[in-house]
C-alpha cells in the first residue's frame, strides 16, 4: 500500500468518512508571540488547500493544550462551523505551548446476518461492542497526531518533551526558530524510539494560488534524522506515516500512524 494511502487511513479515525484524501492541519494566527497581548486564535480544519477552508472542519474532541510549565490548557471560545472549527489561547506563561489533536482508537468490520456492519471505537469499548467470533471480522487500530507550536517570549522544551506514543516529531533545535535559506534538522519518533525510513512530505501553504504543490520529499535516516532548507517564508505542512502489527488488542493485526504539524517559516 502506499505511503499516502497509510496516512489516510490513519488520519480517517479523527475525520469524516469522505475527508480521508484531504489535508488536515492546525493553524494558528501567529507562531512567536512578544508583548502585552498574549493571544492566539487557532483554525483547524480539512481542506483541499492549504490552509483554506473549504471541506470539513476538524473536530476538537481531542484537542490537547500544553503549556509551558507542563500543564494542559482547556480552549477559550471553542466553536465547530461548516468549514472551520476556531479556538482561542490565551498565551499566560511565558515559553513553548504545543497544542494537538491526538487520536487512538479502532475499527472493525464483519458481517452480521448477512449484512456488512461497522465500528469504531477505543479499545476499552471494543469488546463490549464488537462481537469476538463475528463472521469476516477484520480490526485495525489507528493513531493520529495533529499538531502546532507557540512560543511567548523565551522558548523552552517541556512541553516538547516526547510522549512515547505514536509517531512524534522532535527539532534538533526548535520549532517556532525556523528561517527562510536556513537548514533545519528533525527525529521522528514511533513510541518514544528514533524510526528510520519514515518518508516525510512538507508543502508550503497558499497552495491555491500556484499550479504546482512544490513539495519537498525526504526520509529518515538510521537515526530517524532528517533535515530541510526552507526555500522560502510561509506556513508549512509537515506530514509522514507508518505501518506496523503493534496492536493493543489481539483481534487487530495492523496499526497504522499518521503525523501532521504546522511550522512556521519567517523570513530573514
Amino acid at each position: 500500500m502506499k505511503r499516502s494511502l497509510l496516512i489516510a487511513a490513519a488520519i480517517a479515525a479523527t475525520l469524516p468518512f469522505t475527508a480521508a484524501a484531504h489535508k488536515a492541519w492546525l493553524q494558528p494566527s501567529q507562531t512567536v508571540i512578544s508583548g502585552s497581548d498574549p493571544w492566539i486564535t487557532v483554525d483547524a480544519a480539512v481542506s483541499n488547500d492549504l490552509f483554506y477552508f473549504n471541506h470539513v472542519p476538524l473536530r476538537l474532541d481531542a484537542l490537547v493544550i500544553t503549556a509551558p510549565d507542563g500543564s494542559k490548557l482547556q480552549p477559550q471560545n471553542p466553536a465547530t462551523g461548516k468549514y472551520r472549527s476556531v479556538f482561542d489561547v490565551e498565551l499566560k506563561q511565558k515559553g513553548t505551548y504545543r497544542l494537538a489533536t491526538v487520536y487512538s482508537g479502532l475499527s472493525a468490520s464483519w458481517q452480521e446476518d448477512g449484512k456488512p456492519k461497522r465500528w469504531r471505537g477505543t479499545p476499552d469499548k471494543f469488546a463490549s461492542e464488537v462481537p469476538n467470533n463475528a463472521p469476516e471480522l477484520k480490526v485495525s487500530e489507528t493513531g493520529s497526531r495533529i499538531e502546532t507550536f507557540v512560543t511567548n517570549g523565551n522558548p523552552n522544551d517541556t512541553a516538547l518533551k516526547p510522549t512515547g506514543k505514536g509517531i512524534e516529531l522532535v527539532a534538533l533545535g526548535h520549532p517556532n526558530d525556523l528561517f527562510a535559506g536556513e537548514k533545519a534538522t528533525f527525529r521522528l519518533l514511533v513510541d518514544g524510539k528514533p524510526q528510520a525510513g519514515l518518508e516525510v512530505e512538507i508543502v508550503r501553504g497558499a497552495t491555491r494560488y500556484r499550479n504546482a504543490q512544490e513539495e519537498i520529499k525526504v526520509t529518515s535516516d538510521a537515526k530517524g534524522e532528517f533535515s530541510v532548507t526552507w526555500p522560502e517564508a510561509g506556513m508549512y505542512w509537515l506530514e509522514t506515516g507508518s505501518e506496523d502489527d503493534k496492536t493493543s488488542v489481539k483481534q487487530a493485526n495492523v496499526r497504522r500512524l499518521s503525523y501532521v504539524a504546522t511550522l512556521e517559516v519567517l523570513p530573514q
